[in-house]
């Protein structure tokens, strides 16, 4: 596709009800650090997403994207803005993918917790959801799908230590850490009984491989977290969401991306968690973009089916945590209604794959 596709330009919109920013605070907070008189500012909310707030704040000509954690967060852990600041603050020096970071506040007294502001990166990002009448040609999914399997082996290969993050993570158990790690949230997050996603935790447990090396990892790399240039859609300018960035198997990290990418021909219970056109013409499949992260990073792939397993279980207690947090009324987000069942469907789609032994 050749063609300028500024016209399809990620866009933000309202701020949703319930999760407005005092605007006064944040405008007196900005002049102070600014060092100058802010006249005015407009906020609006990138509308997806489903962690961590993301909105767009404009200061006159300016534009910046603020960070903040969700409302009625229970798992500071999972949300510290401190942690992904420092991150890009050291990740953008040595990787041009990854956004500046602009300033950090600490001062709960503003919006309500800590936030960061960053540097904007224009560009189109493919949603489940294209917008109407943009429907990407083959070929060009074809070599996006190539372009994006390619970087995720680039991050895994990148000098951590040189970089300044080599205290990030504890790589050495990581493995075993994840999987014991989220079987912990997802009981305490628990609002419903879902047999198979019990299966597969087990499952987990008693079939951990050898830990295959440490790297830095995305740990939610997928279609809807790139930014692709408007005038190639096969070239990405930005990698976004780095709140669960840190050190640790590089195959796990495959495993949560191959959990997103869903093909086609995939049970109709996976097709909620399309995060890209990844089911359209053109498309690698699983398989092929297994051959080709093995064949770039060098990396042995023999026990993917457990990376692709703990992916798809990694999704769901993700999921299981955010439709708790809207039934414990922290959020009023009507998308997030039924999505205690979605939990269930990816516990079903993992038991499926290892009762067939295969990731599709």
């Amino acid at each position: 596709m050749a063609s300028n596709q500024s016209q399809f330009v990620d866009v933000a919109a309202p701020v949703r009800n319930g999760e407005e920013l005092d605007v006064e605070r944040l405008k007196s907070y900005l002049a102070e650090q600014l060092g100058h008189a802010v006249e005015r500012i407009d906020i609006e909310q990138f509308p997806q997403g489903f962690s961590n707030l993301t909105y767009l704040v404009r200061c006159g000509s300016d534009e910046y994207v603020l960070r903040r954690p969700p409302f009625g967060n229970q798992v500071k852990s999972a949300h510290d803005m401190g942690r992904e600041f420092n991150v890009l603050s050291k990740l953008s020096r040595v990787y041009e993918l990854a956004p500046k970071p602009a300033l950090y506040c600490t001062d709960e007294a503003v919006l309500g917790s800590p936030f960061y502001l960053m540097e904007r990166r224009r560009g189109v990002i493919l949603r489940r959801k294209l917008p109407k009448g943009f429907v990407p040609e083959p070929e060009t999914l074809r070599k996006l799908g190539l372009a994006f399997i390619d970087n995720l082996a680039r991050l895994h290969a990148l000098d951590y230590r040189a970089a300044g993050l080599g205290d990030l993570g504890k790589p050495e158990g990581f493995v075993e850490r994840q999987v014991n790690g989220w079987i912990q949230r997802y009981e305490k997050a628990k609002t419903d009984s879902w047999p198979s996603v019990d299966e597969v935790a087990r499952w987990l447990c008693d079939h951990r491989p050898a830990e295959s090396g440490a790297a830095l990892i995305h740990n939610d790399y997928k279609f809807d977290n790139i930014v692709l240039d408007a005038g190639d859609l096969t070239r990405i300018v930005a990698v976004l969401d780095w709140e669960m960035c840190t050190l640790g198997d590089p195959l796990m990290d495959l495993g949560c991306t191959l959990a997103y990418w869903i093909q086609a021909n995939d049970h109709e219970s996976l097709q909620q968690f399309v995060p890209g056109p990844t089911y359209l013409p053109g498309n690698l499949t699983r398989h092929e973009l297994i051959d080709r992260y093995a064949a770039t990073s060098g990396r042995d792939v023999q026990h993917v089916l457990f990376y692709y397993c703990y992916g798809l279980y990694k999704l769901a207690v993700i999921i299981q945590q955010i439709y708790a947090r809207y039934a414990r009324g922290f959020t009023r987000d009507a998308r997030f209604a039924d999505m205690n069942h979605q939990v269930d469907s990816l516990g079903r789609a993992a038991a499926r794959a290892i009762e067939i032994g295969r990731v599709s």
